[in-house]
């Protein structure tokens, strides 16, 4: 397998999701298909009712100091860190590249393509190897699809960006110790542990030169009403987080079980995604999608097959489709 990932800043990036497509080519309704293309969690957090103003009124400060300061708090963010609230974490790997003259990024590959997209589309080089020489390098904690884990003494370059969307699984993993230091961001994303996709919520952690700069770029009032307040409650959750990574170990495990019986072999994922070798990962999707279930394979890999966690109630939908 290459892991090669020749991105143009206009080419168009292959994703998890896009079920529509999936359920236009091999027919079946929406309603019927289990969706496993994704590594959010199928249990989200339970959302209770948003008071009126969450949805009428602009956001005010206290609403986002609040959730700042919850922020702070769950991810035992460093006092010399800032902390930025943004509409996802895929606005702030947008604008991230734009933050320093363009000049080289190192990206491992192979890895979540947006970052490679983002920095290519502002004129720098992407480059996969000579991290030592490179201006900026990007970091994915855990990494996407692999799952593998970064040291601390990967992080050399002036500008290093840290996407920890999947480290809440593991939070003792967390590379959060490092971000008060020049030149360092963490990114953090909701929509995932939480399973809040469509709240569009993440986090910028670090630099407060960089940080700062990155709350210009996104203007007044980034945050909408409704995703302060969910947003603030689940972070506030601890009891929730806890018991969330027991039974997503336990669904992992689960998944793995699953798929090793019916030919697959374990080669990665977190406990949000597994990654698996198959023999034929496009025949497996088709077979998988006659079934209605949506799985997710790489353009740079005919072997890798990527499946999230079915839902308590989905499981037999997929064991009777292996």
């Amino acid at each position: 397998m290459s892991d090669r990932q020749d991105i143009h800043p206009r080419t168009p990036r292959d994703h998890g999701g896009g079920l529509d497509a999936a359920v236009r080519h091999f027919g079946g309704a929406r309603g019927d298909w289990l969706d496993l293309s994704t590594g959010i969690n199928p249990v989200p957090y339970p959302v209770s009712d948003l008071p009126a103003e969450a949805w009428t009124a602009l956001p005010d400060a206290d609403a986002q100091a609040a959730l700042v300061e919850a922020a702070r708090a769950h991810w035992a963010v460093p006092a010399g860190a800032a902390v930025l609230a943004a509409p996802g974490a895929s606005a702030l790997i947008a604008r991230i590249p734009a933050l320093r003259r363009a000049a080289t990024v190192h990206i491992p590959r192979p890895t979540y393509n947006e970052h490679a997209a983002a920095f290519a589309a502002q004129g720098w080089q992407v480059a996969g190897d000579a991290a030592d020489r490179a201006d900026a390098q990007v970091t994915v904690h855990p990494n996407n699809p692999s799952g593998a884990w970064a040291g601390a003494d990967a992080l050399t370059a002036p500008l290093c960006i840290i996407d920890e969307s999947f480290c809440d699984v593991a939070p003792g993993r967390s590379l959060i110790g490092h971000a008060a230091r020049p030149g360092r961001i963490v990114l953090k994303s909701f929509g995932k542990f939480w399973g809040l996709a469509g709240v569009r919520l993440g986090f910028a952690i670090g630099d407060p030169d960089l940080v700062d700069r990155l709350a210009e770029m996104l203007g007044p009032w980034p945050v909408s009403g409704p995703a302060l307040h969910v947003g603030r409650a689940a972070l506030r959750d601890t009891a929730w987080a806890g018991a969330t990574r027991l039974r997503l170990a336990t669904d992992a495990a689960r998944l793995d079980a699953l798929l090793e019986s019916a030919g697959a072999q374990v080669v990665g994922g977190t406990p949000l995604f597994r990654l698996y070798h198959v023999e034929d990962a496009p025949a497996w999707q088709a077979r998988l999608a006659r079934a209605r279930i949506w799985s997710r394979t790489f353009p740079y890999s005919r072997h890798w097959l990527r499946l999230g966690l079915p839902a308590p109630d989905q499981w037999p939908h997929l064991e009777a489709a292996l």
